[in-house]
């Protein structure tokens, strides 16, 4: 097997394992988190109603970014997040990192919703 097929796989398996304890419901929605090379993605969804209530990424001109793909653009998108879910009634939520460690970028965005009023 090849070895991004590997790492693609076991993130995956990760990713999985943290959704059977990790459950998004209206009073506490699922913070979700996907990151690839160049962008980062957020969501703050309910998974009982399957909707999504908030989110922000990289790839949106409103945040004014030069590079997309470092920690400062985490930052933005954290914050953004966290400003567009209050607005729409949500204080708490559950952290899903999507089978990604938690360091640079994911731990970037979460400290970032976290100072901008985010509680998880």
């Amino acid at each position: 097997m090849d070895r991004q097929k590997a790492k693609t796989k076991r993130r995956t398996r990760r990713r999985i394992q943290a959704r059977r304890r990790v459950r998004g419901t209206p009073g506490r929605p699922r913070l979700a988190i996907f990151r690839s090379l160049n962008h980062i993605y957020a969501q703050v969804i309910d998974d009982l109603a399957g909707k999504t209530l908030a989110a922000a990424s990289t790839r949106e001109s409103k945040l004014g970014l030069s590079n997309t793909g470092d920690a400062k653009a985490a930052s933005a998108v954290g914050a953004a997040l966290a400003e567009r879910a209050k607005a729409g009634g949500v204080e708490k939520v559950v952290f899903d990192r999507g089978g990604f460690r938690y360091h640079g970028r994911i731990k970037a965005l979460a400290d970032a919703a976290r100072k901008a009023g985010l509680e998880f």
